[in-house]
């Protein structure tokens, strides 16, 4: 099952409670206090990861809790800190805050962490430094844990291809790519057969020596209608996944079985993208016309060609069935992807990134720094 969207609530863990202990013993006659600190509660972590394809992990188990500190003990013992938790993602991921909607980080590469809840940090004993002075050698006091961040997040993966294959239903969007691929779609003679979006991997030079030819990934996004930016169809549940293409390849029907006219469904389709997102419109685009061997008449055919040639886009005619043309337009998509320019990875912020010595050093700081800003007692100076 393809799920592309799902909603988790994530949270730190809590820290562990300080300890109150006294130390005497036969030779140690000024023992004093000796209450350990507890110990600091798991992060809970969102990994990219390049094996997995869907977030359906997440659409029936939505609450995730990283690990507790362990309390503090007697003789000086601190607990023991929670471990983290790491949640693994598809690439291509969004994380949103459910609540306001904020983008709060893009998995484009496989390997990224995104620390998505903080954990608690521990409370302090009454053996800790800040708590014993020499004015108040037997400090009672000690504190309880801080609770972990929680947070509510929406997940939300767009798939990374860099060809994207658009059209109306049943314009041979999934026999093109079962064809030119080893993906295989449920193909029928009825539309929206595509019910979700199937991603194939394309050799364009199936010549050359193994790991040396252009290859490149396609997705077939299944079929779209007029007003599906705004929820008709299925259209708005997948127009998200053409974001990430560098190439549009728009079908259009031109046999004799389709009686609309595909200059008309051309620019249909095209209004739906720049309606969904004015950049869907900015995107090279190549035309194909589909189901050639069953164009006797050619009339539409050459109209899509003028049509297309006028616009300035270029423009293949193919049929899945017989192979014809098909070749030549592998050959273009991977030509234009070798003009187009790929696109720059988003700078990343480095705390964002788990790993990393200089965020790990801050981490201890931020740390660091809460703990002097508390007085004796644990009240804030």
């Amino acid at each position: 099952m393809f799920v592309d969207e799902a909603k988790i609530v994530v949270e730190g863990g809590h820290g562990g409670n300080g300890c109150m202990a006294f130390r005497r013993e036969k030779y140690v006659p000024r023992g004093g206090p000796s209450g350990g600190d507890g110990g600091h509660g798991g992060d809970v972590y969102l990994e990219s990861n390049p094996h997995d394809n869907t977030l359906l992990r997440y659409r029936y188990n939505r609450e995730f809790h990283a690990d507790r500190g362990r309390h503090g003990e007697g003789s000086n013992c601190h607990g023991r800190s929670g471990g983290d938790l790491v949640l693994r993602v598809p690439v291509g991921t969004v994380v949103y805050e459910a609540i306001t909607g904020e983008q709060l980080f893009d998995f484009t590469e496989p390997g990224q962490r995104f620390r998505a809840a903080r954990g608690g940090r521990g409370g302090r004993g009454n053996g800790n430094p800040h708590f014993v002075r020499p004015w108040h050698q037997a400090p009672r006091e000690h504190e309880e844990g801080r609770a972990g961040e929680e947070r509510r997040l929406r997940l939300e993966l767009k798939l990374l291809a860099d060809v994207g294959l658009i059209g109306f239903p049943n314009a041979g969007k999934s026999t093109l790519i079962s064809r030119i691929s080893a993906a295989r779609p449920k193909i029928a003679a009825y539309p929206f057969t595509t019910l979700e979006p199937h991603l194939g991997v394309v050799s364009a030079d199936p010549d050359s020596a193994p790991g040396q030819g252009r290859t490149f990934v396609v997705a077939d996004v299944p079929g779209l209608i007029e007003g599906a930016h705004e929820g008709v169809g299925l259209g708005i549940r997948f127009l998200k996944h053409v974001e990430r293409t560098r190439l549009i390849a728009h079908l259009v029907d031109t046999s004799d079985a389709n009686d609309r006219d595909p200059v008309h469904d051309f620019e249909i389709i095209e209004h739906e993208l720049a309606a969904f997102s004015p950049a869907l419109r900015e995107k090279p685009m190549v035309v194909v016309a589909t189901k050639l061997d069953a164009t006797t008449n050619r009339e539409h055919l050459d109209e899509l060609r003028a049509f297309a040639a006028k616009r300035g886009l270029e423009f293949h005619s193919i049929s899945s069935a017989t192979g014809a043309g098909i070749v030549e337009l592998v050959r273009a998509m991977a030509d234009a992807l070798d003009r187009i320019p790929k696109p720059e990875v988003p700078i990343i912020e480095r705390s964002a990134v788990a790993g990393d010595a200089q965020a790990l050093e801050r981490w201890h700081a931020s740390r660091a720094a809460e703990e002097d800003t508390a007085g004796p007692y644990g009240e804030e100076r």
